[in-house]
């Protein structure tokens, strides 16, 4: 079968086209699957650049969605034919939060989903949406997911709540089109004005250029007349939080999912104390939050934004694609 594989040290150009043995048939409680489609996250892009340490000949990408083609003795939940779609921590089933590290998530610290075929224990998936693509479904491992959590399990958004979304990468725009189902408010923010158009076209209520509005928090403040948002879709990290920390509402909430301007910073711990905003840190989700989502999604009809599909071969590029920050919503690949 055909796969990616990245050498030592990594690089995009350490992305390796190989042939590897297939698999073969599903032991006792796994499925085989055959992948179709996978989504390109920053986790994975700091896999494959060696910002993320892995394995030598590592198999990458974190999220993949296919077909099952055979299910091990004990199997109930999948049957042969079955659209399914991966999780990101496959020991993760239930309850609240387990690890703390990628010891366990595929494309990190276990072999991902770069290739046509796995097999793997059946609770490392659950099923697609119904109607969906493998594309689309693949966009749901990860991204998907840490905007629902962010959403609401960490929050229980209801309507009328107002929700700021950072930037238009796949997590913001899945939460942008989250809250709206919802029934929230939606402040965008991006650098681009052509990228907050489409954030409009999906319902965004107000539009932020954080490039224009450098103090972009004030703009949010005179946007809710002073009071602030009540959740924050925090994806910057360490530059942005402190506007986040004034944005948000006393009592709000601040899902922290990204550190996309570094790993460390200063807080202006005195300020959150005072506003008693509840910080919250989170990667991705549960199996049981996935399976939750899928379902809101059988009822809403919410379809991802993809902005550009690649094939396997052509992984390389798909990064690059993505580094490039000039995408809205979701990168894929096809397999």
């Amino acid at each position: 079968m055909k796969a990616i594989t990245l050498r030592q040290p990594a690089g995009l150009a350490n992305l390796i086209l190989t042939n590897l043995a297939d698999p073969g048939a599903p032991a006792a409680g796994e499925i085989r699957v055959r992948i179709h489609a996978s989504s390109l996250n920053a986790h994975d892009l700091g896999v494959v650049t060696g910002r993320l340490r892995t394995a030598e000949g590592r198999i990458p990408m974190s999220d993949g969605a296919g077909i099952v083609e055979a299910i091990g003795e004990g199997v109930t939940a999948f049957a042969v034919g079955d659209a399914v779609v991966s999780t990101f921590f496959p020991t993760w089933l239930d309850g609240g939060p387990t690890l703390a590290d990628f010891s366990t998530t595929p494309g990190d610290g276990a072999d991902g989903y770069a290739r046509e075929i796995v097999v793997r224990p059946a609770q490392w998936f659950t099923h697609a949406p119904q109607g969906y693509s493998h594309a689309e479904a693949a966009t749901l491992t990860t991204a998907g997911l840490t905007a629902w959590r962010g959403l609401a399990v960490d929050y229980s958004l209801k309507a009328g709540d107002t929700v700021l979304v950072q930037g238009t990468g796949g997590v913001s725009i899945f939460a942008l089109q989250f809250a709206k189902q919802m029934g929230a408010k939606v402040i965008a923010t991006s650098s681009s004005d052509e990228k907050l158009e489409k954030a409009r076209a999906l319902g965004a209520d107000h539009l932020i250029n954080y490039k224009r509005d450098a103090d972009w928090a004030a703009k949010v403040l005179e946007i809710t007349s002073g009071r602030g948002v009540d959740n924050i879709i925090e994806v910057g990290g360490p530059d942005t939080l402190g506007q986040s920390i004034r944005a948000c509402r006393i009592g709000g909430h601040i899902a922290l999912i990204g550190v996309l301007t570094g790993f460390a910073g200063q807080v202006p711990t005195a300020k959150l104390m005072r506003r008693q905003q509840t910080l919250q840190g989170l990667i991705v989700g549960s199996r049981r939050h996935q399976i939750d989502m899928i379902r809101a999604i059988d009822a809403n009809g919410i379809k991802p934004v993809i902005d550009r599909t690649f094939a396997l071969e052509e992984i390389a590029d798909a990064f690059r694609h993505q580094a490039a920050g000039k995408h809205f919503g979701k990168v894929c690949l096809s397999i």
